[in-house]
């Protein structure tokens, strides 16, 4: 499997634009993340807490781990010790408990806001009252050791172009409101996380800083096989 052609192919459309790619590594073997780390990959996304837990010992430390699938609270203490970014946060009760156990490790962890975008009901996220009801709350203001560097949203499974660049928009929107209201004097809020495999292409055109790519560089997922 040629995964460092297809990291190379990656980075060659990423040029120019000041976005980066996270390596999805969900259902993917280490050996495989140890292939495209040695590619130059260094930063990975996976969407379960019980893989990110198997895996991360077994690859070098210099990777920067973002978890960016749904996050149960009761699971937070198994990644604070050393994920970079948890890109799923959709309530206050969730950051509160990576505040909770960030602080025990004294770490900063970064965290993006998820938006619930996609016209599938099965999607998690907040609207933008209930994120704008976080950032608001005394619990939140009070926070030392949570960073939000900005927003990320998964868009409906679906080849509709136009459909698919409104959702996109739409969480570009998102971001820029916040940006003015809340984090206009914090240059680190600056990432919007959308655009995956399929659908990357647009993700770019409509503003994604960050787009998350598993199958086009490692292959199908095997769903059979753990971590």
């Amino acid at each position: 499997m040629p995964i460092a052609e297809n990291l190379r192919y990656f980075e060659s459309q990423l040029q120019g634009t000041g976005a980066r790619l996270v390596a999805v590594t969900k259902t993917h073997p280490v050996a495989l993340l140890q292939e495209a780390y040695d590619a130059g990959a260094r930063l990975f996304g996976e969407n379960k807490v019980q893989e990110l837990v198997a895996k991360q010992p077994e690859l070098p430390q210099d990777i920067e781990w973002h978890l960016i699938g749904h996050l149960q609270t009761n699971k937070v203490k198994y990644v604070a010790p050393f994920v970079h970014t948890i890109q799923s946060v959709d309530s206050l009760k969730l950051l509160q408990e990576i505040e909770k156990q960030a602080a025990k490790h004294g770490r900063v962890i970064q965290c993006l806001l998820q938006f619930h975008i996609a016209a599938e009901e099965t999607k998690f996220g907040l609207s933008l009252p209930e994120a704008e009801e976080i950032l608001q709350s005394e619990a939140y203001q009070a926070m030392r050791h949570v960073l939000i560097t900005g927003v990320m949203g998964v868009a409906t499974n679906t080849d509709d172009e136009p459909h698919l660049r409104r959702e996109f928009g739409e969480l570009r929107g998102y971001f820029e409101q916040l940006q003015a209201r809340y984090f206009a004097q914090q240059p680190a809020f600056r990432e919007i996380s959308m655009g995956m495999s399929s659908d990357y292409r647009l993700a770019l055109e409509e503003g994604s800083t960050l787009i998350r790519v598993g199958s086009a560089i490692f292959g199908a997922r095997n769903y059979g096989v753990a971590g």
